[in-house]
């Protein structure tokens, strides 16, 4: 990959920004990452130039129909998938409750759900609203706390004849863990069960493959990788054409809009393609999936240095406990710490008055958070904007909290 972090960093207005006097760095992509210039003018372009609704006979509603076509063929080459099989939506927690009640509705009481105590809770609430209105039973495979990883063995132990659907996040957004999709989805395989993925936090570490993965559903949000507040939901096709999605009946009843509710955030998905060809464009090959697995290989290669440089000067710092696989271990950049004696929060603010914004709480990983014992974590995590400075600087500005 030809671009090189400075040359990245120059699209991002919002690493302008200074705070008590500094650039600022910011640590909290795991919770939402910066947006480069041209994903923004993009919006801005369809807002001025193209506003409308769909599906009517008159330019700008064409031009609207073209541009969520667009938009739907590059998240389908993000994600290995047809464009017929992608679905947009709010974030994903929406359109995860959203196919949540599809399921339900052709499932009986007494039918099961497997998930993980690794799992953000957007793909636990979902489904235990089906276990209070629809009766189903919602198992939970452990974290083996030691490791942070799934205890896949567990997983297995639970699936039974009325396993109806497993559902495992691709990463942890709390600690780093990437998961073994491909042997979860073997599970469900067997198990003739359905197999939903919650890509939030590992699509922008990883060049997602629905096929090689080989699940049903995945769903992921694009403002974790550079774009605007949208949810893209992968479904395969002969779902997406067969689930009871509640709907309006005079709205489309063909996929992907009959699982699309109301009018669509149309500068939002405009976003999303130029989100994903702004990755492209950071790497080499000939089409734009060649181009985004460039990109990424070169990333991850960045992030993986990056992460190893945080750990081991972290682990280096008296009071400091570190959570997650360590490096080498198949894991995202992203680092989560406690110091003893000091607050989640105090560590944050003492961490943002040195203009370094990091995240701190449970992320919505309740359970990951109560597993470790801990009350909070202070969470840091690196974006393809992360400079080696940036990292030099949060490792001191640790240190000195920690003296």
């Amino acid at each position: 990959m030809a671009a090189s972090t400075e040359s990245i960093r120059s699209h991002f207005p919002a690493l302008e920004r200074q705070h008590n006097g500094r650039p600022v760095a910011y640590f909290d992509a795991p919770g939402g990452t910066q947006v480069p210039r041209a994903v923004a003018d993009a919006m801005v372009d369809y807002l001025f130039h193209h506003n409308a609704n769909t599906h009517w006979s008159y330019p700008t509603s064409a031009e609207t129909d073209a541009i969520l076509t667009a938009s739907r063929e590059a998240a389908a080459d993000l994600l290995n998938a047809k464009p017929r099989e992608i679905v947009f939506g709010a974030n994903m927690t929406t359109l995860t409750f959203h196919l949540a009640r599809t399921l339900g509705r052709t499932w009986s009481a007494g039918d099961e759900v497997i998930v993980t105590e690794l799992d953000h809770h957007a793909n636990v609430a979902p489904w235990r609203a089906l276990e209070r209105d629809r009766g189903i039973v919602v198992r939970v495979a452990r974290m083996i706390p030691e490791t942070m990883q799934v205890d896949y063995e567990h997983l297995a132990s639970l699936v039974t004849a009325k396993t109806r659907l497993i559902g495992a996040g691709g990463a942890s957004n709390a600690v780093g863990t990437v998961n073994d999709l491909e042997s979860i989805a073997r599970i469900a395989k067997d198990a003739g069960a359905l197999f939903f993925v919650d890509a939030v936090h590992l699509a922008p570490h990883e060049l997602v493959d629905v096929q090689r993965i080989g699940c049903d559903f995945l769903a992921c949000s694009s403002y974790k990788f550079y774009g605007p507040h949208a949810g893209i939901l992968f479904a395969r096709r002969e779902l997406l054409e067969s689930l009871p999605f509640p709907k309006l009946a005079p709205s489309p009843d063909t996929a992907p809009e009959r699982a699309e509710t109301g009018t669509q955030n149309h500068e939002g998905i405009a976003g999303i393609a130029a989100t994903i060809d702004f990755l492209a464009s950071l790497g080499e090959g000939q089409s734009r999936r060649e181009k985004l697995a460039s990109t990424f290989a070169a990333l991850h290669t960045r992030g993986e240095a990056l992460g190893r440089t945080i750990w081991n000067g972290l682990s280096a710092l008296p009071r400091v406990r570190l959570f997650g696989p360590r490096p080498g271990l198949k894991r995202t950049p992203t680092v989560a710490f406690t110091i003893e004696g000091v607050t989640g929060e105090t560590i944050a603010r003492k961490l943002a008055d040195d203009a370094i914004f990091a995240s701190h709480g449970d992320f919505y990983a309740q359970t990951v958070v109560e597993r470790l014992g801990v009350p909070e974590l202070v969470r840091v995590g690196c974006a393809c904007y992360t400079s080696e400075d940036e990292v030099q600087r949060l490792v001191e500005a640790v240190s000195r909290i920690c003296s």
